[in-house]
């Protein structure tokens, strides 16, 4: 049994359904911000990401970047949460065999799209060894001119791992604050994600970087994003407490998601932050990343803290929950897919027409995400990954955060497919590509 802040036992630390087992709602929200991202995307080609109130929204959709690295977060955050609130010595999983699971969960679907991005677009084919390298290695954020069509968008699943490749340190650094002292992870974990929105006001380039790097696609710019998950891993963690509480009535999460509907429209109006997609001053970035991390918190939030017995029709539905595990395979393929979109549709770019363009990007893309789990995905990760007793207990009865999408409610979520994309520059010439 677990114990509370005063150290005496407590039945209810962990006790909500998210803390443990798998959501199918939270499969449902991966699936609705995979076609949000597509959706920006789409708008940007097609002329239809600036103007009108309408069109703002379309192109403000990049903000679903920040919903995919706060479920990473929250995911892959909730085993250490438990472990701490437990007391427990050590950590909750070994960093060698969590990180295997990321590189087999991320590599062998991204490698695939990347050699077909290199050899199905001319444009790629005079890309140089550093840039074959870089997109390879997923470090092209750090390596000047990288971005190349097809894989633009992949700058935010290198930043993602990045976050993956940091996330055992970040368990190690806070391994004291466990049994009595966990209430204060909460707090230490909120002034690092408010400390971050500042790395926006920083100017890098006169302290030496390189002006051909971006630093709004780099790294530390998104702390406050998957922060936003790791306090919501560490609420569900913890006894039931006035924020669950606040998730607990059935309507309560209209409450929720209408904040998130607010921050949201906040960042489409032009006399506060510049329309399309542009490399925006300091501090309007830092405000817009904070409103990102805002409105991933409370989409997030009646999900995460909902109490056993609550039910997400719509999210949590067949449907959802299948859209949800191929929602990997349409961020990988939806970009290079779009390429061709018009080709398909006989619509030439930025000429409007964003529908008929829509439903090509989206249909083309979900079939082949389908195609890509069921032959790529889930067959690598049968062959990557060590056996173990089918009637053992994940990792010496450990909870996990990559159990299959199929697992009993006992098991653990799988984590969240890599974040999704930035808008993708159609020409060397053009719009630099920018985070959400």
């Amino acid at each position: 049994m677990m114990k509370n802040a005063l150290g005496t036992p407590d039945p209810e630390v962990g006790t909500l359904p998210a803390a443990r087992g798998f959501v199918p709602a939270l499969e449902g929200l991966r699936a609705v911000a995979a076609f949000a991202v597509l959706t920006t995307h789409v708008a940007f080609q097609t002329a239809s990401s600036t103007g009108s109130a309408i069109h703002r929204i379309w192109g403000r959709m990049d903000l679903s970047v920040a919903v995919f690295f706060a479920l990473s977060g929250f995911l892959l955050w909730r085993v250490h949460a438990l472990h701490a609130r437990s007391g427990a010595p050590g950590t909750a999983r070994p960093a060698r065999t969590y990180l295997r699971s990321r590189v087999v969960r991320i590599m062998p679907a991204y490698l695939a799209l990347v050699a077909a991005a290199f050899l199905l677009v001319p444009h790629n084919a005079s890309a140089s060894a550093s840039t074959w390298v870089a997109n390879l290695t997923l470090t092209q954020v750090f390596v000047p001119d990288s971005l190349v069509e097809g894989l633009t968008h992949a700058w935010s699943l290198s930043v993602e791992m990045s976050f993956y490749l940091v996330l055992p340190l970040l368990w190690f650094s806070l391994a004291g604050l466990r049994g009595r002292a966990a209430r204060w992870r909460i707090p230490v974990i909120s002034v690092v994600a408010a400390l971050s929105l500042g790395w926006a006001l920083v100017p890098w380039h006169d302290l030496g970087l390189p002006e051909r790097l971006n630093d709004q696609i780099l790294p530390p710019a998104f702390a406050s994003w998957f922060a936003a998950g790791m306090i919501l891993a560490e609420l569900v963690a913890a006894p039931p407490g006035r924020m669950a509480a606040l998730a607990r009535h059935r309507h309560a999460r209209w409450g929720w998601w209408a904040l998130a509907g607010v921050a949201f429209v906040a960042t489409t109006v032009p006399q506060w932050f510049t329309e399309g997609f542009v490399h925006p001053p300091g501090p309007e970035f830092a405000a817009r990343t904070a409103l990102g991390a805002v409105v991933a918190f409370c989409l997030l939030a009646p999900v995460a803290l909902a109490p056993a017995g609550l039910r997400f029709a719509g999210l949590g539905s067949g449907p959802m929950t299948m859209l949800g595990r191929w929602s990997y395979g349409v961020f990988l393929w939806h970009v290079l897919v779009l390429y061709f979109a018009f080709e398909i549709a006989f619509v030439p770019m930025f000429s409007g027409r964003m529908l008929e363009v829509w439903l090509v990007t989206a249909v083309v893309s979900t079939v082949i995400a389908a195609v890509s789990y069921s032959l790529v995905e889930e067959p690598s990760r049968g062959w990557l990954t060590p056996r173990r007793d089918p009637g053992a207990l994940p990792e010496s009865g450990r909870l996990t955060d990559d159990t299959p999408t199929d697992a009993s409610p006992t098991d653990g979520q799988p984590s969240a497919s890599p974040a999704q994309t930035s808008p993708k520059a159609v020409a060397s010439d053009g719009p630099s590509p920018s985070p959400a």
